[in-house]
């Protein structure tokens, strides 16, 4: 019972920061993207190929959390985009307090869009809310099609299901019938984005989403 009531004082704390988070973004315009999958998804390549396709237009900066290294924030800091470092030191999962903190190091009035890029896991990061405009669940024909039906928190409160490694789908055991089943029938309003980071098949769809929410 104890660790009920512990869990629940922590989850209270973080929506109350996720709020604060929420009206920052609010005000400076941003919309906020929380990223996430399972490790080797495909989170930074996704994200490598939507700064490619949006930088010139739009104002990105990006939030990396990793458990341990900075190795995806020096991918992306090749593209000349303001990004910062969150490591979790075994965290599996990223707060709003430590996104909040990640906010100073940037000047939110010149960007249009924020992705965090959140720790590669399915389970705990459904619990937390950020401040995001948007959760989008990535997955990849790799893992295997149950992946709704093993994390239904995770989808259940996502707004959209990336589907990425599109071009492998001769080579595994994937469904895409059974996997937007899956989906749907735990979240009904789950948007489903099909894609290949690699060939670059269905990216536009991606882009496109983005251009229209922002």
């Amino acid at each position: 019972m104890s660790i009920v009531t512990v869990e629940r004082k922590i989850l209270k704390k973080n929506d109350e920061i996720a709020a604060e988070n929420r009206q920052i973004f609010k005000k400076n315009k941003l919309f906020t993207i929380n990223l996430l999958s399972s490790p080797g998804s495909g989170k930074t390549s996704l994200l490598e190929k939507t700064i490619e396709q949006l930088n010139n237009s739009i104002k990105i900066g990006v939030v990396e959390g990793d458990v341990q290294t900075d190795n995806d924030a020096q991918r992306i800091a090749k593209y000349n985009v303001p990004v910062v470092q969150i490591v979790t030191n075994g965290g599996c999962h990223l707060e709003a307090k430590l996104v909040q903190n990640a906010l100073e190091n940037f000047d939110l009035s010149t960007l249009e869009l924020l992705v965090i890029e959140n720790v590669g896991n399915l389970v705990c990061p459904a619990n937390y809310d950020l401040g995001e405009d948007k959760k989008i669940v990535m997955l990849s024909t790799t893992e295997g099609d149950d992946k709704p039906s093993k994390y239904p928190p995770m989808f259940r409160v996502s707004d959209v299901m990336v589907i990425n490694k599109t071009d492998l789908l001769e080579y595994v055991d994937f469904d895409m019938n059974r996997v937007r089943e899956h989906a749907h029938t735990i979240n009904p309003n789950l948007e489903i984005i099909e894609l290949s980071c690699k060939t670059g098949e269905g990216l536009d769809v991606w882009i496109d989403w983005i251009r229209d929410n922002l």
